[in-house]
């Protein structure tokens, strides 16, 4: 279907001088979307196009993934500096993001005064109940480059508990897993934005570094100037729906969405992005003239 959406493609040069590409879509106020893990920002042009009546739209590739380069020093800050670029280029006052895309937009938000409001879509802030026995497994398999199992420790991680990949056994799901990377792989369109699974994969070594950056700050949550939009699924792991109630308490003014019987990739092409994109509407539009 992402072929079916039209866009126009540009890239902003971040502070220690990587190359960020962005897609952009759609007429009126600025508003970015920043996409998760095993993500690019294919993920989120369902999302973006139910926006677009309304907002320019603009969903950059994080780095190392599709148009934009790698960090030399990757983390946290540098992330938070590349969506800094991006705003001071579109002058875009409205930021969403979804899981460790949300801690990037968070980050964002408390160095760069001219983002207005945020939307955090369960963040994997590192808590006490944070899960992380998938990073070990995850690095375990990517040592030794086995990238369904690799695949499978992200999901067991991250996904829903109720998610079909999470009820199956990884010894079963594995092995078809790593066929279907390597036959997509050699399927690669040319020409092509978007990003193949075996790439996403690789790149959630970025995520898991943003993970185990984001100790602490929740205590600097407070520091935001930006309007706060909280939204948690029913159906997430219940560490994610932790983080949301924490950054809550930390931030009574902020507003907060539960969206019943949906999970931790509802905004993603497939799932449910209308429900998202109705609460954002409803939020970044608010006291817009």
């Amino acid at each position: 279907m992402n072929s079916t959406i039209s866009y126009t493609k540009d890239f902003v040069i971040s502070k220690d001088g990587t190359k960020i590409g962005y897609r952009q879509l759609g007429n009126g106020p600025g508003l970015i979307l920043v996409h998760g893990g095993m993500m690019a920002a294919q993920n989120l042009m369902q999302l973006g196009a139910l926006l677009a009546d309304q907002f320019t739209v603009y969903i950059p590739d994080r780095q190392g993934r599709g148009q934009s380069q790698r960090h030399n020093n990757f983390g946290l800050v540098a992330e938070g500096e590349d969506i800094q670029a991006l705003v001071n280029k579109t002058k875009a006052e409205n930021v969403y993001g979804l899981s460790a895309g949300a801690v990037v937009t968070l980050q964002t938000s408390i160095i760069e005064k001219g983002i207005k409001k945020i939307c955090l879509h369960e963040p994997p802030i590192l808590v006490d109940e944070t899960r992380t026995d998938w990073i070990t497994k995850y690095k375990e398999s990517m040592n030794k480059k086995n990238y369904g199992k690799a695949f499978m420790s992200i999901v067991n991680g991250t996904d829903d508990p109720s998610s079909l990949f999470n009820i199956l056994p990884t010894f079963l799901i594995a092995p078809l897993m790593n066929i279907a990377i390597k036959s997509e792989a050699k399927k690669k369109k040319e020409n092509s934005d978007d990003v193949p699974l075996k790439p996403l994969i690789d790149a959630m070594f970025y995520d898991i570094k943003i993970i185990e950056d984001s100790a602490g700050i929740i205590n600097k949550y407070k520091n935001t100037t930006a309007d706060v939009l909280l939204i948690k699924g029913t159906k997430s792991q219940p560490y994610l729906r932790n983080t949301i109630d924490k950054l809550s308490a930390a931030l009574p003014k902020a507003k907060f969405v539960e969206l019943v019987g949906q999970g931790h990739t509802v905004s993603n092409n497939g799932e449910k992005p209308e429900l998202v994109a109705a609460e954002l509407k409803r939020f970044f539009m608010n006291n817009i003239h």
